[in-house]
């Protein structure tokens, strides 16, 4: 008896999975790390506290900035990509199709065959099958800007105000024990979800954000103690 094949595939969330991971694991590191090493420090509540706001609306924006013009150069790679290969499809259709010929033939199939499969997909999407099949463009992992610059932003203030809400709540003397020790919780979350969301494994996942993550925050403990400057 036949069953439908069911497959699921997590390939098309690379494009906003990696800049919401990215995002969320930087707005908690840095946000954190900023609070125990200006706390170790000696700086006030108050200082701390604002510090930390300044910083996450800063560093929320440049996120965003940042992610946006790195993605979008890599589009404009990708639109001036195809843009040449449509002026040779263009140009020199025979040529393009032995090219894609040949691409078929290394990977497995007869002469005859790949170059039967070679004019049927020309026929159907010449472009769409050249920017697959020679560049590795795909509508999956194409570069998409916005989408990018937006999960990022979005993420890096969701974990940066985790960080600020610890050291809002805790008293004054534990505030880099308990900003410390809610960061890495967070981060050990963080990375469990992605590595879920990206069919990884979890457990590696987690203890791999929270490494460094941990690694940043006895760092900047680390320094401030040893300057030991009030803010």
């Amino acid at each position: 008896m036949s069953r439908n094949h069911f497959e699921y595939h997590r390939g098309h969330r690379i494009g906003w999975l990696r800049a919401a991971v990215l995002g969320a694991n930087d707005g908690t590191i840095s946000i954190a790390s900023l609070i125990v090493g200006i706390a170790a420090a000696g700086a006030s509540r108050n200082s701390i506290l604002m510090t930390g706001v300044a910083a996450l609306v800063a560093s929320t924006m440049s996120m965003a900035a940042g992610e946006y013009v790195s993605v979008q150069s890599q589009a404009d790679t990708e639109k001036a990509d195809i843009a040449r290969e449509k002026a040779e499809l263009d140009s020199y259709p025979e040529a393009e199709a032995a090219e894609l010929t040949a691409i078929y033939v290394e990977r497995g199939l007869s002469d005859e065959l790949a170059a039967q499969v070679s004019k049927r997909m020309m026929e159907v999407d010449a472009l769409g099958t050249h920017a697959r099949e020679e560049l590795g463009i795909t509508d999956a992992l194409r570069a998409q800007p916005l989408q990018a610059a937006f999960a990022s932003a979005i993420f890096f203030a969701i974990g940066a105000v985790i960080p600020l809400i610890a050291a809002l709540i805790s008293t004054e003397a534990w505030i880099v024990e308990i900003t410390a020790a809610t960061a890495l919780l967070t981060l050990v979350t963080l990375g469990s979800l992605a590595a879920y969301a990206g069919g990884a494994p979890i457990i590696r996942g987690a203890v791999r954000v929270a490494f460094w993550g941990a690694l940043a925050l006895a760092i900047t403990t680390l320094v401030g103690r040893l300057f030991g400057i009030a803010v």
